[in-house]
């Protein structure tokens, strides 16, 4: 039997957000997930690098304001282009791609390379749109 993953793999639409934005009944994983909600309150505070790891074609296609782009298969090459200062990789991470999946695996690389605080927005872009700004284009 297959694990039915809501965030991932949404039904299709209309289906409904709860109130952090997530489809209802979605389960985020503690530590490794913020959802779009939470990831949008965050931001505010302008703390977090938000870190789009998207193809560039979908870069081009749309992003989100204040994101730094480097794709999935460019991370470990440029893991210095995320410390503010050479050396320092405590600033918070916020990692985004089309659904949460290739998010997941840059937030476990990332981990992995001694940055200390990074998390996976679930549902990625595309719940983005949905939950916080429908002003940013689904694909």
């Amino acid at each position: 039997m297959a694990i039915i993953d809501p965030v991932r793999n949404p039904p299709p639409p209309p289906f409904t957000l709860d109130e952090r934005g997530l489809p209802v009944g979605a389960v985020l994983r503690t530590g490794w997930e913020v959802s779009p909600r939470q990831a949008a309150e965050q931001l505010k505070t302008g703390e977090p690098i938000l870190l789009d790891c998207r193809r560039d074609e979908e870069w081009v296609f749309n992003r989100l304001d204040g994101a730094i782009h480097i794709p999935m298969a460019a991370i470990e090459a440029r893991l210095d282009e995320l410390e503010r200062t050479p050396g320092d990789r405590s600033t918070p991470i916020i990692v985004y791609c089309h659904h949460g999946v290739r998010s997941m695996r840059v937030t476990a690389t990332l981990r992995a390379h001694g940055f200390a605080d990074v998390t996976s927005m679930a549902g990625g872009i595309d719940l983005w749109s949905m939950a916080v700004d429908a002003n940013v284009p689904r694909y």
